[in-house]
């Protein structure tokens, strides 16, 4: 499962010239947060906004935590997401039942255990490993120690997030080797309004290292 390219997915966009930004800079994947309780959220409405602002070949992502079936099946219709990302208690049941490929979000402390992993193995396209934090469901820009998920990423397509950004991304490819890293907080002025400079070095900074595993 590992790769040599790591992809780049902007997470946490609020306004379509940030997402014009990180698909000029080279991301592979725009996110939106489609839950009521973070202070990145947005309405369909300025969703389709900011996606269509990121243009035709950026993938799609919608996060949602223990949405109603009926209010995640509008957006995947709404917004032609290309993928839902879950980032609450779903199940690997609930999980299977999305019509759009799924990315199950795991939130990794000190007592994390690879297994919490093995129920979703075959019932999503990605796994995402995210800082816990019993205040927030995500984008808290605290990093978790990279070594509880070493290895992981040689079984399954793992999104690597929590405290990721410019300084130390290259770092955090180096000792997971995810298929792609997820950046919100990393790259912020404040709670979605993105900074495009930090935009524009994060995705350099992973183009340099896969450059450098590619080209020791």
């Amino acid at each position: 499962m590992t790769t040599l390219r790591t992809r780049t997915k902007i997470c946490g966009l609020t306004r379509p010239e940030d997402a014009r930004c990180a698909a000029e800079a080279g991301a592979d994947a725009l996110g939106v947060i489609l839950h009521a309780d973070s202070p990145r959220t947005i309405g369909l409405r300025d969703a389709a906004e900011v996606f269509s602002a990121g243009g035709l070949f950026v993938a799609r992502v919608g996060v949602f935590v223990d949405a109603p079936d009926a209010v995640v099946e509008e957006a995947v219709s709404r917004l032609a997401l290309d993928y839902v990302q879950f980032h609450g208690s779903e199940s690997p049941e609930r999980c299977a039942r999305t019509s759009a490929p799924v990315i199950k979000a795991l939130r990794v402390g000190d007592a994390f255990d690879e297994a919490e992993i093995m129920p979703y193995m075959w019932l999503v396209a990605g796994v995402l490993v995210d800082s816990l934090d019993p205040r927030a469901q995500g984008g808290t820009g605290s990093a978790f120690p990279w070594r509880l998920v070493e290895g992981v990423a040689a079984r399954v397509p793992l999104l690597l997030a929590g405290g990721l950004k410019p300084t130390n991304v290259a770092e955090a490819i180096a000792q997971v080797r995810p298929f792609a890293v997820d950046v919100s907080s990393g790259v912020e002025r404040a709670p979605g309004i993105k900074d495009h400079a930090a935009i524009r070095a994060f995705c350099a900074a992973v183009s340099k290292v896969d450059d450098e595993r590619t080209h020791p």
